[in-house]
């Protein structure tokens, strides 16, 4: 069986006005245009400004480090100890295994 399509009707036309009024406000209706939004002169209010804590200061200490290869920290020592770092770090890398090095670290200090 074959499907009935039905066809669509054409939308209708508006009736035209049929009063001498009505045929005048409608020609009359397109020729009028909106007046522009009339702004009003005032005092401007200021944004109001968010102030910014300061920061806290993290105050750093340093010390020297010996580290192996996989920068893992082996040993801490105070900044005027470096000979001593130094010793660490050569005791460590006759053992055996890896050389250890000393490099410098800094450390956040608790107030």
């Amino acid at each position: 069986m074959a499907k009935k399509t039905a066809k669509k009707k054409a939308p209708a036309k508006k009736a035209a006005p049929k009063t001498k009024k009505a045929v005048k406000a409608k020609q009359a209706a397109p020729a009028k245009k909106k007046a522009a939004p009339v702004k009003k002169k005032g005092v401007k209010k200021k944004k109001a400004t968010s102030r910014s804590r300061a920061g806290k200061e993290i105050r750093l200490k340093a010390y020297w480090g010996v580290f192996n290869q996989s920068l893992k920290r082996v040993a801490l020592f105070e900044f005027n100890e470096r000979k001593q770092a130094d010793k660490k770090a050569a005791e460590l890398g006759k053992s055996g295994k890896s050389p250890h090095f000393v490099q410098p670290v800094k450390e956040a200090i608790d107030s």
